[in-house]
């Protein structure tokens, strides 16, 4: 069970009952914490009872449930194929997803300095993007890639917790309007719809082969990926865990990262507590030890 979160001494009183399709009590919001603290290492706010409501309400009448009690007994006590998708719907609705092309344009830039400068031992480098989302923050790697160092220079790992979101990542179908990239982008690495499909743009091919997609939960206990990593981007992530799991999840990346490989972290995250793993390198940056 996560760690209780300082709140108003109102926080955790139960969700005003009327005109709610379904009972929502305090009982159902603390046992929804412990599971997907358990499941995925999110540890929920104490103030995220109407998220929760929210965004569950919408399982109980895919699965047919009358109540939270009910589907939450049902999750916990199922086994087999049927239930483990259950848990999977369960982790995509609560994990939260907001991205855009080059969001944090620094980060890009630092990258491709590092891409030009360094010679990476003779070996194509190898980058993680470790929450994928719906995929404009794992084409933007590879656009940085392909822009410092040429076509097929090097492999990107795009992974996320969120299958639904991981499938659109993988289709690479956006609106043409996409925030983050510049006309020159645009025509360079993405295709044009036409007809029914007018007003969308597509991620050319090219970029595309250079991207491996893989379902994955930083929880799990296998953590089978491959050579180690050069670049890892695990930007907004940490947020969402106590601080014991942000240790216990970076002593892991630091093992799956080549020493001088560089990490980079949301605006609001600071791991300087493990100066034993990783150093601060420059503005939400770090070298791996």
């Amino acid at each position: 069970m996560p760690p209780a979160t300082v709140s108003s001494p109102t926080a955790l009183a139960p969700m005003p009952q009327a005109d709610r399709e379904f009972s929502f009590s305090t009982a159902d919001f603390e046992r929804v914490r412990a599971l997907i603290y358990q499941r995925a290492g999110i540890s929920l706010h104490a103030g995220k009872q109407a998220m929760v409501y929210s965004r569950l309400s919408r399982r109980l009448r895919d699965t047919g449930m009358s109540s939270f009690s009910a589907y939450l007994q049902w999750l916990e006590s199922a086994h087999g194929p049927q239930a483990e998708q259950e848990w999977q719907e369960f982790v995509n609705c609560l994990t939260t997803n907001l991205t855009a092309f080059f969001r944090e344009e620094h980060h890009f830039e630092l990258l491709a300095q590092a891409l030009k400068a360094r010679q990476h031992g003779g070996h194509a480098p190898r980058i993680w993007c470790n929450a994928a989302s719906t995929g404009e923050e794992p084409y933007s790697l590879a656009i940085t890639l392909v822009e410092s160092l040429g076509p097929n220079s090097g492999r990107i790992l795009a992974s996320d917790i969120d299958t639904n979101v991981l499938a659109t990542a993988q289709r690479g179908v956006y609106e043409a309007g996409a925030r983050g990239l510049s006309q020159q982008r645009l025509h360079a690495h993405f295709l044009r719809g036409t007809g029914a499909n007018a007003g969308r743009i597509r991620v050319k091919p090219e970029l595309v082969k250079l991207i491996e997609f893989r379902a994955f939960n930083l929880m799990q206990a296998s953590w089978s990926l491959g050579e180690p990593f050069d670049y890892v981007f695990c930007r907004n992530v940490m947020i969402y865990f106590d601080a014991p799991t942000q240790r216990r999840v970076l002593e892991r990346m630091h093992g799956v990262m080549r020493p001088g490989g560089l990490l980079f972290v949301g605006h609001s995250e600071n791991f300087t507590d493990s100066r034993d793993l990783f150093r601060l390198r420059g503005k939400t940056v770090y070298e791996r030890l």
